[in-house]
């Protein structure tokens, strides 16, 4: 049986990503056979497409780290033939064939069932940026963090982790001060609730300094470098960052002051490895309580598979305001 993929081939001119025919024994015989229906587009993908090594180390190879669609054919686990569910995460689309495709085949311990109230679509909508955001509030959520206690940063703003955080504090009640290299995108991210909307030029104009004035009671760091030193500087005594990217820069590059000083904590999250009864309870959370208010604005477009390529430079040059969603044929 035959089904269409994208698939991402080093060339004499590069790598280049293509619809391509492909076979169900393409994908082993290993595992749960899901026929997907939606996907997204994240950096992470675009690395990929592009022959990133340090994100899919052999090619060929279909990206892809989100998909949502039905089961298809299974041996074991906890799911039936007919089920829908969702897989993010763990090795797919990178070096395990991933969600540009209309079939994978997948570990059962991959993919948790999608949330009652949650359409599928939607649940790309949102995808690993969504879940990433969702883990990202949880873990200032343990700490205490409340709105009485001030305004939270989100740096990254535009992107899809962070628009999706912005969402998500604004619905909780918190004040929240989002951070953009975008000027264009000010009232967009306004319009997803942010309180106010600060400038990336403005908010680094005194990273060099050691320490900053208190400003966040907490912030969700979504791109790494100076703008997650910055954060830490200027957080209020006791207050938390959740670090979860890197495409300004994988380095921390700053004293310890912050942390002796002011008792600051810098939080890691991981959505990648994370054991999926974890998944399973922030995406009954996504379905529910913490559904972005008006989920249509986040989406920057719908597209098929043929038209991944014309976004894979603009999210890697910091181009792309919110989220891509993939329709498989």
């Amino acid at each position: 049986m035959s089904f269409q993929a994208l698939l991402t081939r080093e060339t004499e001119n590069g790598y280049q990503t293509a619809l391509e025919e492909r076979e169900l024994t393409d994908l082993g015989e290993e595992g749960v056979l899901v026929r997907v229906h939606w996907s997204s587009l994240n950096y992470k993908d675009a690395l990929s497409a592009t022959g990133n090594k340090g994100v899919t180390r052999q090619f060929p190879h279909t990206p892809g780290i989100d998909a949502v669609g039905v089961v298809e054919e299974t041996t074991d686990g906890p799911f039936s033939v007919g089920d829908t569910v969702i897989c993010t995460g763990y090795d797919l689309g990178m070096n395990t064939d991933g969600g540009y495709s209309q079939y994978i085949r997948v570990p059962a311990e991959w993919l948790v069932p999608l949330p009652e109230g949650l359409a599928p679509r939607d649940a790309m909508v949102l995808g690993t940026a969504g879940l990433t955001a969702a883990l990202c509030v949880e873990s200032l959520l343990d700490t205490g963090l409340n709105p009485d206690q001030g305004p939270v940063l989100v740096t990254g703003a535009t992107g899809g982790v962070g628009s999706i955080t912005v969402a998500i504090l604004s619905k909780l009640g918190f004040s929240v001060t989002a951070v953009s290299g975008k000027s264009e995108s000010h009232p967009w991210l306004k319009s997803l609730g942010a309180s106010e909307v600060i400038s990336r030029d403005s908010f680094l104009e005194n990273a060099g300094k050691p320490m900053l004035k208190e400003q966040w009671a907490g912030a969700v760091d979504c791109a790494g470098g100076d703008m997650l030193t910055t954060a830490l500087k200027s957080l209020k005594y006791g207050g938390c960052a959740a670090c979860c990217g890197l495409a300004a820069s994988p380095k921390l590059e700053m004293t310890v002051l912050p942390f002796i000083l002011r008792g600051v904590n810098l939080l890691g999250v991981d959505s990648v490895e994370l054991p999926c009864e974890i998944k399973q309870q922030m995406w009954q959370l996504l379905a529910d309580e913490w559904m972005p208010v008006d989920l249509p604005l986040l989406e920057a477009d719908e597209v098929e598979l043929q038209g991944v390529n014309a976004w894979v430079d603009k999210i890697l040059q910091g181009g792309v305001q919110g989220r891509v969603v993939v329709r498989l044929p």
